[in-house]
């Protein structure tokens, strides 16, 4: 049984950012999309995505991007087809960062929540299907 304990407040968020996009940026699957095409600086990003986790998790209106988040992701599909297996892939990391890092209600809730965007995300794009099977 896993004994980490949950997600507290906005330093375990920016650690789980950082541990998170660690992993993905060299993962083989989707890791170029993030640094060929979309370029990220993390430095930059990690401040965004743990605004709007924080405001997800904590209901802390701190995340200010709103639709801007949707095209920036348009964008990016443009450049490179973004692809069921490239959300599930997304899923699966992410997942792992957080059963690695966190255990508790907040943790269940960020998985929960992260498999609606991923769906969410693809049917917006057009990539319709179910991502819930990581």
């Amino acid at each position: 049984m896993n004994q980490q304990k949950d997600i507290e407040n906005r330093e375990d968020i920016d650690k789980l950012m950082w541990s998170f996009y660690d992993r993905m940026m060299v993962d083989p699957v989707i890791g170029y999309i993030f640094t060929h095409y979309a370029k990220l600086d993390l430095n930059v990003h990690i401040p965004i995505i743990a605004d709007f986790w924080e405001t997800i998790l904590f209901q802390r209106p701190v995340y200010k991007r709103g639709p801007k988040a949707m095209e920036t992701h348009f964008d990016l599909n443009k450049k490179v087809q973004l692809r069921k297996q490239h959300f599930t892939r997304w899923l699966y990391l992410f997942h792992e960062t957080l059963d690695e890092l966190y255990s508790g209600t907040k943790a269940t809730l960020a998985k929960e929540r992260s498999i609606s965007i991923a769906n969410l995300m693809q049917n917006r794009i057009g990539k319709l299907g179910d991502c819930t099977k990581i």
